[in-house]
């Protein structure tokens, strides 16, 4: 079994998520410099944008880079093309039918990565060929699995039951959470939330300041029976809640989020009436710092906590 860092070309066994409305070239081609794996999060772009983003990107690093595409939009076919012609290597597929699309990606020279969260879609994203999994647990923010299964529970059990590498994601934002989920099997992390708190996402200042004020209740898990998403608690999120707990239809809460929510939030900084996605994890997030400096922090406390345990004596 090949390493992350071999499978991906990266000096750091660190991923950064493929947000919509965050992830722009700037984050992806800073991260990719500082070592890990930088994504462009196609999610909130159109096929013309992410041309543009690749480009940028391409300019900014001479590092290996991917991009997110969640398979669930009309225009996948697009984005996958886009990426074929200017020569992206990497792409990190979610919120579909890895099957559809991993051959065709594979057969274009393209490593392929699917999101999962939990064992059955783990195991099933394997049979599709892909090369790696990130399994995700539902302390992240934005869309997640129905199970509402955590990441220290889920981890281990992927692990055990498919071959290829896992990568854990949900609630990892420091050194000692990135040794936590090599202890418990994973090869490599994905990291979101502590990313969208730094110098280089295109999110929203207000966004930004927001989470630094945030603490271990300041989210939840909601619109759990049309796409489960995690939002911070604001007045538009508590409409949510309030029409959901009211029996309000699948169809009345599509009309509620209608076009543009999350941008309105994350990207153009309307705390109230926007939609704001972020982690549990955004409790322990206090500064807006550049992302080299974030990457040296997590890389600095993982080894340094790694030492301590060696020496630790239970006897």
């Amino acid at each position: 079994m090949k390493t992350i860092n071999e499978l991906f070309g990266i000096r750091y066994p660190i991923v950064q998520g493929g947000m919509v409305w965050c992830s722009g070239w700037r984050l992806a081609s800073a991260v990719s410099n500082a070592g890990g794996l930088g994504l462009i999060g196609a999610g909130s772009m159109k096929p013309d944008v992410l041309r543009m983003h690749i480009q940028k990107c391409k300019a900014a690093t001479d590092k290996p880079f991917g991009v997110n595409v969640p398979l669930l939009y009309s225009q996948t076919d697009q984005v996958l093309q886009i990426i074929v012609e200017e020569g992206v290597k990497i792409v990190f597929t979610s919120a579909g039918n890895p099957k559809t699309w991993t051959d065709w990606l594979k057969e274009r020279g393209i490593t392929v990565v699917h999101v999962v969260a939990s064992v059955k879609f783990a195991q099933k994203a394997e049979a599709s060929g892909v090369h790696a999994i990130v399994a995700e647990g539902f302390e992240a923010g934005g869309h997640n699995g129905f199970d509402e299964t955590t990441t220290f529970t889920l981890i281990p059990q992927v692990v055990q039951k498919v071959s290829i590498p896992v990568i854990a994601a949900g609630g990892i934002a420091t050194g000692s959470g990135m040794l936590a989920a090599f202890a418990l099997g994973a090869k490599g992390v994905q990291i979101g939330s502590r990313f969208v708190a730094s110098t280089e996402a295109s999110a929203h200042e207000n966004f930004k300041q927001k989470i630094l004020e945030l603490d271990d209740t300041s989210t939840k898990l909601t619109l759990k029976n049309l796409v489960p998403v995690r939002l911070i608690k604001n007045t538009f999120a508590q409409r949510v809640e309030t029409a959901i707990n009211n029996g309000a239809s699948k169809e009345e809460l599509n009309q509620m989020l209608g076009k543009g929510r999350a941008k309105l939030g994350m990207f153009d900084g309307d705390l109230e009436e926007g939609e704001l996605e972020i982690g549990q994890i955004a409790g322990l997030i206090d500064k807006i710092l550049p992302v080299q400096t974030i990457i040296d922090q997590i890389i600095t406390e993982f080894k340094a906590k790694k030492q301590k345990l060696v020496n630790l004596d239970f006897y």
